[in-house]
């Protein structure tokens, strides 16, 4: 097979009047993704940087041009996340120390443009008229030799532990790993205009994001591009190009029922997949019963690079309802197992603990997790929560330290406990009660609110807050998280 490099740039060399990809109803040509990808090019090249890019990547048209682009030209790839405040990117950026920043042109706030006058980091804006170097940051200040480093993509995790961390992925790794195992198989490739596009709503800079936005495009395959997931937008994609199988963030299934889309309108689906985050099996079992229509879960992570176990059709004919809720068996090249965390030993079949991971794309030895989980005697994963208390909002993993930390720095919170509360679309949502300084003035909701936005991803917002007198304790004078949550369910159960 060929390498990334070369797979990037045959892409971007095929022929220009052929249909890539729609983004809000409008279908762009190859010859516009080319045309991109060679004005950043020279934007590269006029910055003389020849270190590591920072890439703050949009699910839009510019965003997957410069993507390609940027594999084409071989260059190191460091993946930023664009949903964040001004401040926080900009914080993030010069942690990072990249040789050129590449984002959408909204994404050059003053900030942004501020620290990169102040660090010589080169820049380059993307917008739907192209890529061009940001007057101010044309050039950087240092140039590094990256001759001989291997190319790599380095793609955030989902932040279990903190803040997310780049996990990097070797060109050569992507190519045999991501690419070729997902590719279209070479009879249909040349014909892939003629097959129903692929639906792209994961974020670009995320691992599913890179499953999902790469094999088709590299094997000429359409693509239908959706900025956020949507359900009007998935509706309307399963109504025009009839899939037989689609998938969809956990959180979009309970989406989907409250729209009450009628089960005609889904006919054409065999299969529903979804992943990255848990699923309530109550709302598994009444979207199957409504629809008709298998939910096949897997379970993976950016640590693994991608999936490890997954339920599919033939499981499912086999096995029917004993399964329910299970996220399948290991995949081949993977092995699990569950754990005593305390003794580190493996555990008889449905026994629980700590799930721990073998798979072949990152070599021979067990990656251990912070997922509680148990195997059933037939080899079926069951997951059932998670021992570092992280609060797994839709796909997204907040531990409740990271925010407490950042209310902390707040000159009005003395003392702060994030705790999750169930929520019947995101699976869980963090709340945050606030105890206050003696004497100090008492902090609007807006005000914590930006607070935070300046210092973490949207995603670690809390959608509840209280302001209290003071925080329920232990007798050991620990915060007593129960009775935490207990102020959330009984302000719930009074209004």
């Amino acid at each position: 097979m060929s390498s990334l490099d070369q797979l990037c740039r045959d892409a971007l060399a095929g022929d220009p009047n052929r249909a890539a990809l729609e983004f809000e109803g409008q279908w762009i040509d190859w010859g516009t993704l080319a045309g991109l990808a060679a004005e950043q090019d020279v934007a590269l090249d006029a910055s003389g940087a020849g270190g590591k890019v920072a890439f703050v990547a949009r699910n839009r048209p510019s965003a997957i041009a410069a993507f390609i682009g940027l594999l084409a030209r071989g260059c190191q790839v460091r993946m930023v996340y664009p949903f964040q405040s001004a401040e926080a990117l900009a914080a993030d950026l010069a942690k990072i120390k990249p040789a050129v920043v590449v984002a959408d042109r909204e994404d050059f706030s003053e900030p942004v443009t501020r620290m990169l006058a102040a660090t010589g980091i080169a820049a380059i804006a993307l917008d739907d008229r192209g890529a061009s170097a940001l007057p101010a940051a044309a050039r950087s200040a240092e140039s590094i030799d990256t001759a001989d480093t291997e190319p790599a993509v380095e793609i955030l995790t989902s932040g279990t532990t903190g803040a997310p961390k780049p996990v990097p992925l070797g060109y050569d790794f992507i190519a045999r790993e991501i690419v070729a195992k997902s590719l279209l198989p070479p009879e249909l490739r040349g014909g892939g205009q003629d097959l129903p596009p692929a639906l792209l709503m994961f974020p670009v800079s995320n691992i599913s994001g890179l499953y999902s936005t790469l094999p088709p495009l590299l094997s000429g395959q359409r693509v239908v591009l959706l900025e956020r997931f949507t359900v009007a937008a998935w509706h309307d994609f399963v109504l025009r190009f009839q899939p037989t199988v689609s998938g969809m963030p956990p959180a979009g299934i309970q989406m989907v029922l409250d729209a009450d889309i009628p089960p005609e309108d889904l006919s054409c689906l065999q299969a529903l997949g979804t992943g990255a985050a848990p699923l309530d099996p109550a709302v598994q079992s009444t979207f199957e019963q409504r629809y008709g229509i298998p939910i096949l879960l897997s379970y993976g992570a950016t640590e693994f690079a991608g999936p490890v176990a997954r339920m599919t059709p033939d499981l499912i004919a086999e096995w029917g309802e004993s399964k329910h809720g299970s996220v399948g068996r290991a995949m081949p090249g993977a092995q699990l197992r569950v754990i005593d965390p305390e003794s580190g030993e493996e555990l008889p079949p449905n026994e629980q603990g700590l799930l721990e991971v073998i798979t072949e794309r990152k070599g021979p030895d067990w990656i251990r997790t912070s997922d509680l989980a148990r195997i059933d005697e037939d080899g079926f994963l069951f997951l059932l929560g998670r021992a570092d208390g992280a609060i797994m909002r839709g796909g997204f993993k907040l531990l409740p330290a990271t925010i407490e930390h950042a209310l902390l720095q707040h000159p009005a919170v003395s003392h702060t406990a994030v705790v999750a509360l169930p929520d019947r679309r995101l699976g869980q949502v963090p709340a945050a009660a606030i105890e206050c300084r003696v004497g100090a003035p008492t902090p609007t909701i807006a005000e914590l609110e930006k607070h935070l936005r300046d210092r973490l991803p949207a995603t670690h917002i809390p959608t509840k807050w209280q302001i209290v007198d003071s925080l329920p304790r232990t007798p050991s004078v620990k915060i007593d998280l129960p009775a935490v949550r207990n102020l959330f369910v009984n302000r719930t159960a009074d209004d």
